[in-house]
């Protein structure tokens, strides 16, 4: 038995407090999370953990074992990382959910990470709403706002930038808006993200303002706000990811610019930080760079 590798299963399955969680966390089977839990049992001679149909939980000498359980776990790791040659290869698949228009950004940019860790596979999914991140055995999801789930490790990484637009063929014959109180009355695209589909908000700095719309269309997605508003079918809030190339072509134009929209800080969430894996951690700094690279989504102010 590798019994540092079945210390981690069983750090994992207490965490999580779930046999199947742990498997889907650590890419592994539910009968062989059990049987290395059940192995750990053996070897150290005492139960860890209650098992019912329903429910699991830890026996005294389970609870007793955790902290030395996490300082063995963690000198292996430490030793690993001290004797690990600098630029080591990462392999595995790492699971990824992201919105959109991060998603496009990050695959524009994800052949030379591909290329660094010839290992390495990573499997994009593109979601507006939040995940059941250890359900789903997801291993990394950016979110935009905050994050409200206090089980999860959320690791800031940069600030949405965003525009309210509208194509010139909308705005013919039309009055601009100049401030968010001019928006009654204007056709709008709305992008819904975490059941918010009913409301825009905008900042000049000083003040922030939240307006009630009526939307028309509704997408929960942004690329299809995006087509909707090159087609004329109103004004939208979009990213600059999407915006920006289409502002430059006149394509669309940036109204309000002195009320711009709210910025959100983009959070990068995942279940525990304990054990992290280099092919997760690779993932991870590749997106805190490669979000640091964009001057929009540094700061919390827009030059």
């Amino acid at each position: 038995m590798d019994i540092v590798s079945a210390l981690r299963t069983f750090l994992r399955v207490a965490e999580t407090g779930s046999f199947s969680a742990a498997a889907a966390d650590l890419n592994l089977t539910q009968p062989a999370v059990s049987r290395q839990v059940s192995a750990l049992e053996a070897h150290l001679n005492t139960r860890l953990l209650h098992r019912t149909t329903t429910a699991l939980a830890l026996t005294a000498e389970g609870e007793r074992i955790i902290p030395m359980a996490l300082r063995v776990v963690e000198a292996v790791d430490a030793l690993g990382e001290t004797t690990c040659a600098e630029g080591a290869m990462a392999s595995g698949k790492v699971r990824l959910t992201l919105p959109a228009p991060l998603g496009l950004y990050m695959s524009d940019r994800l052949t030379g990470l591909l290329e660094r860790h010839p290992g390495l596979h990573v499997e994009l999914i593109f979601r507006e709403e939040p995940s059941d991140v250890v359900g789903e055995g997801i291993d990394l999801e950016v979110r935009l706002g905050p994050v409200a789930d206090s089980s999860l490790i959320c690791r800031r990484i940069g600030w949405t930038t965003a525009f309210l637009v509208a194509a010139p063929s909308y705005l013919e014959g039309r009055i601009a808006p100049e401030t968010p109180n001019d928006l009654s009355g204007h056709e709008c695209i709305c992008y819904r993200r975490a059941g918010n589909g009913r409301s825009w908000s905008f900042s000049n700095g000083a003040d922030e303002v939240a307006v009630r719309i009526a939307p028309r269309l509704i997408a929960d997605n942004a690329v299809a706000v995006h087509r909707a508003a090159l087609a004329g079918s109103g004004l939208a809030v979009l990213s600059h990811i999407l915006a920006c190339p289409d502002i430059e072509a006149g394509r669309l134009v940036n109204v309000m610019p002195d009320f711009p929209p709210t910025r959100l800080p983009i959070s990068v969430v995942y279940a525990s930080r304990r054990n992290m894996p280099l092919r997760v951690r690779t993932v991870l700094d590749f997106l805190a760079d490669a979000v640091s690279e964009d001057p929009l989504m540094v700061s919390t102010s827009v030059p």
